[in-house]
């Protein structure tokens, strides 16, 4: 590519805005590059590989794009973005805020689904939390409300001896702020006791300590404490217990909590759903209930990420020919020496149990291995004078990954762990009250784990299957939810799971997904810069790939596009 010296700022300024101007562009092996894109318009920039195509688009108009919009904001928002560098360009006039749509835009982050990415799942949970019906997850039956008097007798019921509760009504869960409000409404409603994220304490002591208004806090009400006696047959009691629990349930929206002092144990009861069958009382459901990134609905064994890290004996004992003493352990095989603490230790409990360890590890019994890689409990054993419990080696580095602050330490832990499926969720992400909400016999995960063709196509019979008020309800949801998948449909994706995880899409897959999630936000008067978006499709898919791009263009944008292929 030529430059003409010719053109100079003056020449452009009497011309209409309904181009992007571009003079003396130089950025990498551009040789002061001047031209005019039209804007809304679908431009190809093609040619030989090393020509400078993604010099113009990205590195010259994407990034004087971006500069310029970075440059529009708050000294305050521009100190968390650093300085952006101005590329290597004489003038570029008519330039827009730029969007880069590129084949590296893929997220690494192990949360981030296709779902996610599109806002797809945001719009199943809101459905989910208004239309769906809730199950126990014990019985599967579906659940249904408690009343006071329900909630009284299942609390007595349960008293198998002499019991001191708690009962609180919930005001602030998990939410951020200083909540002075709430003080002052719980003041005016005559309680002097409340417990501020977790801890018990007067009024006057809560609102003199000054919340972080940048941190999460959850705030209860102490509505009253009392003691139950085993078969208590107290009239007076239990109709003190009965008030309570109405009182607190009208202060707490419905929800209440009963905490065991004794045990420090705390149960969660609702007038919104509960299983009589099982006495499960299920939390309130709304849409942060079915978000694997929040504590609400993640399953707490693997925190919303359907696996587990896990020590494998198998990269402990990689070789079953040999012996310990000939260093068959390999986290030890460095220091397994006669001087060590673990080994003396492990030596220790190997004579008093009679398990050789001159023999091949996979010669050795079950219980033998058992014994040697998760230890043997509360059996104690004298090494070098002291009376010490034989860990494990398993036990062993689980308490030193989760215990170090070194990253050295993690690192080298790591390389004799993989990843498993949750056995508590089964790589569902989600508590089991929460995969007991299901519309038409189906979970949110289930719906999830469909591909994007067969999932438009329960949507789109789904309507005839609700009932009046669920229709009222989901109507514009299913709506926005069937737009998004017809965007993925015309970008040639009908074979992605909506939960397919983000760090497994290909280059081309995360770019148009990306196209995708930007037709659905409905932006104008941008431009778009995209990175070859027909790599790895097939050739019946190009036209609705370019039908897409057009779309996106009548929205009033800009289009420019990097192709490798003429």
């Amino acid at each position: 590519m030529a430059g003409d010296k010719n053109n100079t700022p003056a020449n452009y300024l009497d011309k209409s805005m309904d181009k992007i101007k571009i003079i003396g562009a130089r950025e990498h092996n551009l040789k002061n590059i001047s031209l005019e894109i039209p804007r809304d318009k679908m431009v190809v920039i093609t040619g030989l590989s090393g020509s400078g195509k993604s010099s113009l688009a990205f590195d010259t108009i994407f990034a004087e794009g971006q500069r310029r919009y970075v440059e529009s904001l708050s000294s305050y928002a521009r100190q968390f973005l650093g300085v952006i560098e101005k590329p290597d360009v004489d003038y570029i006039e008519g330039l827009s805020p730029a969007i880069s749509i590129d084949q590296k835009s893929a997220s690494n982050n192990p949360r981030s689904t296709v779902g996610t990415i599109t806002e797809i799942y945001d719009y199943l949970r809101l459905l989910f939390a208004r239309a769906g019906i809730p199950h126990c997850p014990n019985c599967k039956k579906p659940v249904s409300q408690q009343s006071a008097t329900e909630i009284t007798e299942q609390i007595l019921g349960s008293a198998k001896e002499t019991l001191r509760i708690m009962i609180l009504a919930p005001l602030v869960s998990d939410r951020k702020g200083e909540h002075r409000d709430v003080f002052a409404r719980i003041r005016k409603s005559g309680f002097s006791r409340l417990r501020v994220d977790g801890t018990v304490m007067d009024l006057d002591e809560a609102q003199s300590k000054e919340l972080d208004k940048q941190k999460k806090h959850t705030i209860e009400v102490v509505v009253d404490r009392l003691i139950l006696e085993k078969h208590d047959e107290d009239k007076s009691n239990r109709m003190r217990l009965f008030d309570s629990i109405e009182k607190a349930l009208e202060i707490g929206g419905g929800y209440i909590k009963i905490v065991y002092v004794d045990k420090n144990i705390e149960e969660q009861y609702s007038e919104a759903f509960a299983c009589p069958d099982c006495n499960i009382s299920l939390p309130e459901i709304s849409p942060r209930s079915f978000s694997f990134n929040s504590p609400h609905g993640a399953c707490p064994y693997c925190q919303g990420l359907g696996t587990i890290l896990e020590i494998d004996p198998k990269l402990i004992l990689p070789n079953p020919r040999l012996t310990i003493l000939e260093g068959a352990i390999r986290p030890w095989s460095k220091t397994a020496s006669n001087s060590t603490w673990y080994m003396a230790t492990l030596r220790a409990m190997a004579a008093k149990n009679r398990i050789p360890l001159d023999k091949p590890v996979g010669l050795l019994d079950k219980e033998q291995l058992r014994k040697i890689l998760y230890g043997t409990g509360e059996e104690h054993f004298n090494v070098g004078g002291y009376s010490v419990k034989y860990e494990g080696i398993i036990s062993n580095l689980e308490r030193r990954y989760k215990e170090t602050g070194s990253d050295y330490i993690r690192a080298e832990i790591e390389k004799y762990m993989i990843y498993r499926t949750c056995g508590a969720c089964r790589g569902k992400r989600l508590r089991p009250e929460i995969l007991g909400v299901l519309i038409t016999n189906k979970n949110i995960i289930d719906v999830s784990e469909m591909t994007i063709d067969r999932c438009f196509d329960f949507f789109d019979k789904l309507e005839a299957k609700l009932n009046a008020q669920q229709k009222k309800i989901s109507n514009q949801i299913i709506k926005e939810i069937k737009e998004r998948l017809t965007f993925l449909l015309n970008v040639g994706l009908p074979y992605l799971t909506i939960n397919r995880n983000a760090t497994t899409l290909s280059g081309g897959e995360a770019q148009r997904i990306r196209l995708a999630t930007q037709i659905g936000s409905g932006l104008q008067g941008v431009v778009y810069i995209l990175d070859e978006p027909s790599i790895g499709l097939h050739q019946k898919d190009n036209g609705k790939l370019l039908k897409t791009l057009k779309n996106l263009r009548d929205l009033g944008n800009s289009i420019i596009i990097v192709e490798h292929d003429e």
